[in-house]
Parts: structure tokens; C-alpha cells; sequence
């Protein structure tokens, strides 16, 4: 973990966060401005910057945590699907530099891609 990364602070609890799933290798929260009913994010616990910066050493951990993401949407209800977005470098979108993984749901989303 990095000592100055808002997600690695949160992951060690020195920063409130209302927790959905925690073990060895990941956390789960909810996002402090959610866009739809449900919206929280998975984390590695390992500081990884973005997708752009993870290899073949972290194969497992993503897997793991794209697998948990739909357990945990079920869990919170989001029976019928969910979107997962992971925004990945400046030029993606990414605003806080630890690899996250969005899940949203719930109430009706709008499309990802606008189609004229």
C-alpha cells in the first residue's frame, strides 16, 4: 500500500468508508457520490496505479476481483445485471490513481455510448 493514496488509506480504515466486502486481497465500498441507487467500488489492497500499469503478476487478483464484483452486486440486490467500469489513466477518466472497479445498479441506466 502507498502512504498517501486516498484508496490505500481507506483499505487500512484510517479514512471512514462504509465497507461492503474486506479480505486479504481486496475492499469493497460505497461511493461517497453514488450515480445510481447501488454504486460501490472493489480495490485491491495492493497499490496498483491503473489497469495501464497492471501485468501479468496481478492476472489473479483481477479475475478475483471481477468475479467478486458480480457476487457482491447480488448481494446488494442487483439481480436483473449491473455496469463495471474501470476508468484507467488520465485520458480515461481516472481521477483517483489506485485501480478501482466501479459497480453500478439498480433504477434505470442510461446508455454508455450515445447512439445517433
Amino acid at each position: 500500500m502507498s502512504d498517501n493514496c486516498l484508496f490505500c488509506r481507506i483499505a487500512r480504515g484510517e479514512i471512514p468508508s462504509r465497507k461492503v466486502y474486506e479480505d486479504d486481497d481486496v475492499f469493497a465500498f460505497h461511493d461517497i457520490h453514488p450515480v445510481a441507487p447501488v454504486h460501490f467500488m472493489l480495490i485491491p489492497k495492493l497499490h496498483v496505479v491503473s489497469l495501464l500499469e497492471a501485468d501479468a503478476g496481478q492476472q489473479a487478483l483481477l479475475g478475483k476481483m471481477l468475479l467478486l464484483a458480480a457476487k457482491l452486486a447480488r448481494e446488494q440486490g442487483l439481480n436483473t445485471g449491473f455496469r463495471t467500469v474501470i476508468n484507467s489513466g488520465t485520458g480515461g477518466g481516472q481521477e483517483i490513481f489506485h485501480l478501482h472497479v466501479h459497480v453500478i445498479g439498480g433504477g434505470i441506466l442510461p446508455p454508455m455510448v450515445r447512439r445517433d
